[in-house]
């Protein structure tokens, strides 16, 4: 018989409506509104910081504060350079990968609305043979069907805007989530749906719950430093996204050995509290909910390096998920592991206390 699904249609409209929606780094506030709209049935209240991240809060009273926390921000490009003749010239924002630019078509974000063009490529018949020159950041550009610089800014298009993929989201196989920047949207919505079964099983945590949805990870932590700041909290988990290392041209000595499926990953590392660790491990461990581990080394490369190192030390936690293809249009989660973060972290909160002390030595 097959296990029944902890998420319901609701969830799941919600996850392709806000996957879809474009929250490229520092201009996240559209796909921030759709986020909170979801959440906020489920919550006692929330604040929005200067930047646009959010932390919807359960028992916002209580003075011993836990965080569970995603990052809400896309990888992007902007308009750097705009020739004569109408090309665009692009910057990255975040790590976009200009490897695979090439005959994708793009959404320019501008004051006008939406500007579509393409990234295009020299055709197959034009190219020398031998070795081929490859997409770098110099020879890839945008074409939106424009013929002059003048008539680009006559669409509304300058320096500045910023350029997001129209790739849209699937489900593969009946076993795949599929899109653009479930790195990591997908964190966003995994811990919306923890606040949603607390709320309908209702469960009484004994601290306050600080469901964050930072912004501008993909430039550096940013927005988790100035949550940290704000909401001064106790304990920290965060989720994002790890590399599924199973696909081919993937080192598994250098990148590990996780698979999409197979589980949550937990990773061991000096930004990585280790009693909080121990007590997500017994969480799982008790529920039966399968997990990996994975090893960082100076830094987890997440928002948890952000809360680790702040307020003098703020005890945290990394449960990420395994994905493929991280940075392209395509990115996969597997919907098993989906709901077992989701599930670990719903366990895991519930093993904590309204003072529970992670110390060492006491």
């Amino acid at each position: 018989m097959a296990k029944k699904s902890i998420l319901n249609g609701k969830s799941e409209k919600f996850l392709e409506k806000y996957i879809n929606n474009a929250s490229p780094t520092g201009f996240e506030a559209e796909g921030q509104k759709l986020w909170l709209d979801y959440i906020k049935p489920y919550v006692d209240d929330h604040f929005v910081d200067n930047y646009g991240s959010v932390a919807a809060i359960i028992n916002p009273k209580a003075k011993f504060k836990v965080v569970i926390e995603a990052h809400a921000d896309e990888i992007s490009w902007f308009v750097h350079y705009i020739t004569d003749k109408g090309f665009i010239y692009v910057r990255r924002n975040g790590g976009s990968d200009h490897q695979i630019a090439p005959s994708k078509r793009v959404n320019i974000h501008t004051d006008k609305g939406i500007v579509k063009a393409v990234f295009g490529w020299p055709a197959i018949h034009t190219r020398k043979g031998g070795k081929e020159e490859a997409p770098k950041m110099d020879n890839i550009c945008l074409d939106c069907g424009a013929t002059t610089k003048e008539e680009v800014e006559a669409l509304g298009i300058h320096v500045g805007c910023v350029i997001t993929y129209e790739d849209e989201f699937m489900v593969l196989n009946d076993r795949y989530y599929v899109g653009r920047a479930l790195d990591n949207r997908i964190g966003g919505f995994m811990i919306a749906e923890v606040a949603r079964l607390l709320k309908e099983n209702k469960v009484k945590l004994p601290f306050g719950l600080y469901i964050t949805n930072s912004v501008q990870e993909e430039v550096g932590l940013r927005g988790a430093e100035m949550m940290v700041q704000n909401i001064k909290p106790d304990v920290a988990i965060v989720t994002d996204v790890c590399h599924d290392t199973q696909t081919p041209m993937i080192n598994k000595i250098v990148e590990g050995d996780n698979t999409a499926g197979d589980g949550p990953v937990l990773t061991y590392g000096p930004a990585v509290q280790n009693n909080l660790l121990k007590l997500i491990i017994n969480a799982a461990e008790k529920k039966k909910i399968p997990f990996q581990r994975a090893a960082a080394s100076r830094a987890t490369g997440t928002d948890t390096d952000a809360f680790a190192y702040a307020l003098g030390g703020v005890p945290s936690a990394l449960i990420s998920l395994p994905l493929r293809y991280m940075h392209t249009t395509v990115e996969m989660v597997h919907k098993e592991d989906v709901e077992n973060v989701i599930k670990l972290i719903y366990e895991s909160l519930q093993k904590i206390k309204n003072n529970h002390d992670f110390r060492y030595l006491k």
